[in-house]
């Protein structure tokens, strides 16, 4: 379902069972998958690739080359960057042009929740089932199952599937335990935390 007021580029593939609400926009050769949903007055970029039933929450701005996979939440407002250095003019007062400058991207893994006002500056991705709290601004890359906070957005513990945070095993530092599911995960010595 596309609503009448939204603008989407001839070129851009949205699945017959995506939804595409009010004043939206998307371009050029963007990819919609089956399930997503594009909230009211969401700009989505040209080549931007969204994975199947992730939701793009009212008024966000997903500049490409934004890379989003499967299940991702992206809440209202939220920002992804494309430019580490952005500039209107060149050095000799010039334009900036198109072809004047590199865009870089976010990627967003499986299963990812950012909550709303976010500002991610690319080039950062953001691991699968991280949860990154309202309100921050996220400079590095964020761990799979990380939660996030603050700006600059920092860990302040992880998380699992279903976005509740893990309690520790007193008994085992580097054992944690989801408080709603009972799913265990373990934190491997490289500092990532894999699900048991």
């Amino acid at each position: 379902m596309i609503a009448e007021t939204a603008q989407v580029a001839p070129s851009a593939l949205v699945s017959e069972s995506a939804f595409i609400w009010d004043l939206a926009q998307v371009r050029e050769n963007a990819v919609i998958s089956p399930g997503v949903i594009v909230g009211r007055g969401v700009y989505i970029g040209s080549g931007v690739s969204i994975g199947k039933n992730s939701k793009i929450q009212n008024y966000a701005l997903i500049y490409e080359p934004a890379k989003i996979s499967e299940g991702v939440f992206v809440g209202p407002a939220v920002i992804f960057t494309n430019d580490r250095n952005p500039r209107a003019i060149n050095p000799d007062g010039s334009r900036k042009e198109a072809s004047d400058w590199n865009a870089v991207g976010v990627t967003v893994e499986e299963g990812a929740s950012i909550g709303a006002r976010v500002v991610c500056v690319a080039p950062v991705r953001i691991g699968a089932w991280s949860l990154i709290a309202a309100g921050s601004v996220v400079i590095s890359d964020v761990p799979e199952f990380a939660m996030m906070a603050g700006v600059p957005a920092r860990q302040i513990g992880w998380v699992g599937k279903n976005g509740v945070k893990l309690e520790v095993n007193q008994e085992d530092i580097s054992r944690f335990q989801c408080p709603i599911t009972g799913q265990s995960y373990r934190l491997q010595g490289d500092g990532k935390l894999v699900q048991l």
